[in-house]
């Protein structure tokens, strides 16, 4: 079932593409096939939004296809990886990528889990009528594939005297924020931009447990929406999965554990007016792994601390270029390691300040040929990360949270974002940005 899920879902969407669409890239033959084959993967030059969100996504219905039948968390990455190669193998007369085999198989585990669990909280096998449907559709959003499994064997519709939750009922916290949102750009010229923002955090799980049995039994999720009219709808997403944990100290006064996580890292802008011109940034990391400390400090009775530390490796990234703009693509694809250090400090529910500091440094290795005609060559076999460069990106974050009444408080959010690129061939750039919100926050 989840394999025939997988194919179908591949051919399904080709199919769009050729025929509706009517995409150059899905006019394949076998001679196309065999030249995928023969020739191997290469760089693609896709938008960053293309390739380091669309395909995780894509790569998350594959996974859930396999997690909604029965697999767990580590053997439906392996129908996501099944699902991609031969979706850049066989359904496109373009030469497979291999930022693509990258991102949407690990990046799609990330996704996946996240949206599997989040359907797990929707569905409830109790319910009838319209209410069930309701909650069948919701869940059906949230996870495509899963909602398409449970029309099949029936699950959509049979009721049960158990809620069928595969997780129970985890503690969960979401907090939904609308307001104004002030980018700025600093460089060679000043420029700035105002519009709305929503925001979306979610906290599954309990961060201080002191056991884990499965993967993403606690992970964070935070997805900031813009309604900002030069600005991509999507600008910013953040994942962190938890996969293992061990309790290092646990104690009346302190709680101190270390895990292994999963990171998936997403920030994007455009240009906020016809003034410069220019890109304040462009982050992503949808393939990230690291070890991570978290910090619980209970001396206090109205007071409570908390903090966390990690270390990353970056299997996958990207970060705006200067220099290389080759079809939609402004940005090098790169790989490297990346820090993320936090404090939440608060006075019971009343007040809180938090703080967060992340900086990646990412390597682009391979470059374009030295000699290479800008004027005449061709982009769809042109194989190259971008420029020769390393770049150091810091997001650095400080937000304070005041209750009004119940369940609604006032957010304010102040983010730096830096970039410091040394490239080969080129003088080395740096940019800052600096964003504003301010939020109504209601949290359930």
């Amino acid at each position: 079932m989840a394999g025939s899920q997988v194919f179908g879902l591949n051919m399904g969407i080709w199919a769009f593409d050729r025929y509706i669409q009517k995409g150059d890239f899905a006019y394949i033959s076998m001679n196309s096939v065999k030249d995928n084959f023969k020739h191997g993967f290469i760089w693609d030059n896709d938008k960053m939004g293309t390739n380091m969100f669309l395909h995780p996504y894509h790569g998350s219905l594959y996974y859930n296809a396999a997690r909604s039948n029965g697999f767990n968390y580590w053997e439906s990455g392996g129908f996501a990886l099944a699902g991609s190669a031969m979706w850049e193998l066989f359904m496109e007369c373009e030469f497979p990528s291999t930022n693509d085999i990258i991102a949407t198989p690990i990046g799609g585990m990330a996704l996946g889990e996240v949206f599997y669990r989040t359907s797990d909280l929707i569905l409830d096998d109790r319910r009838t009528g319209s209410s069930r449907f309701g909650l069948e559709a919701a869940a059906f959003l949230v996870s495509p594939t899963r909602g398409l499994t449970r029309i099949i064997n029936g699950d959509a519709w049979r009721k049960r005297s158990t809620s069928g939750k595969q997780f129970g009922v985890p503690d969960v916290k979401v907090d939904v924020s609308f307001g104004i949102r002030a980018l700025e750009l600093k460089d060679e010229v000043f420029d700035q931009g105002l519009g709305f923002a929503s925001e979306v955090n979610v906290e599954y799980g309990d961060r201080f447990a002191g056991d884990n049995a499965k993967p993403y039994d606690f992970f964070t999720f935070r997805a900031n929406l813009n309604g900002q009219g030069s600005q991509p709808l999507l600008g910013q997403l953040n994942i962190m999965g938890r996969l293992y944990l061990a309790e290092l100290m646990e104690t009346e006064k302190d709680f101190l554990s270390i895990g292994v996580y999963q990171h998936f890292d997403y920030y994007d802008s455009d240009t906020i007016s016809d003034v410069s011109a220019k890109i304040p940034y462009k982050l992503c990391t949808p393939a990230s792994f690291g070890v991570g400390l978290i910090y619980q400090n209970k001396r206090f009775r109205n007071w409570s601390m908390d903090a966390f530390a990690h270390a990353n490796a970056i299997l996958l990234g990207g970060a705006l270029s200067d220099h290389y703009q080759v079809d939609e693509r402004n940005y090098n694809l790169a790989s490297g390691f990346s820090v993320k250090t936090g404090i939440n400090i608060a006075y019971t529910d009343r007040f809180s300040v938090s703080s967060t500091y992340e900086m990646y440094r990412m390597f682009t290795w391979k470059g374009y040929p030295d000699d290479i005609n800008w004027d005449d060559f061709d982009s769809k076999t042109l194989n190259a990360q971008g420029d020769r460069s390393q770049a150091v990106l810091h997001v650095t974050s400080l937000q304070a949270e005041l209750k009004l009444k119940k369940q609604w408080y006032l957010t304010g959010m102040f983010i730096n974002y830096t970039r410091d690129t040394n490239y080969k061939k080129f003088e080395d750039v740096f940019s800052k940005t600096s964003e504003g919100r301010l939020m109504l926050t209601y949290k359930f």
